[in-house]
């Protein structure tokens, strides 16, 4: 029992002590951390337009990202939550991958997020 605690805390601990101040709500820094874990990160998608929003599609930019959305249709002001994960297991150095989140409002078709972090071994 010990064991799976102290694991569970080493896993979450590079998480949750490199959160760094961020430039914008679309780009995320992880700051540096170990190779080969798997990296989340919660970014919040917010309709600023007067008509609802739909959520065609979202692509990654690599197989070692994925990315799902909590809700595809938004009324006006309304929020989504876009979650993307990041599997840094192969990769060292400075890593940058998008996400493309694909939409029917004609002013802003693609929405893109940006995750970083810098891989150490």
């Amino acid at each position: 029992m010990r064991r799976t605690i102290f694991l569970a805390l080493l896993l979450l601990f590079p998480l949750g002590c490199l959160a760094q101040e961020q430039a914008d709500s679309f780009t995320w820094d992880f700051g540096k951390v170990k190779q080969g874990i798997a990296l989340k990160h919660v970014f919040t998608l917010k309709n600023e337009t007067t008509k609802p929003m739909q959520i065609k599609e979202i692509n990654t930019s690599c197989g070692c990202t994925v990315s799902q959305v909590e809700k595809k249709s938004l009324l006006p002001q309304e929020s989504t939550e876009v979650e993307v994960r990041f599997d840094s297991k192969g990769y060292s150095g400075p890593v940058q991958q998008y996400v493309y989140v694909h939409t029917d409002n004609l002013d802003n078709p693609i929405i893109r997020f940006i995750i970083k972090a810098h891989l150490v071994k």
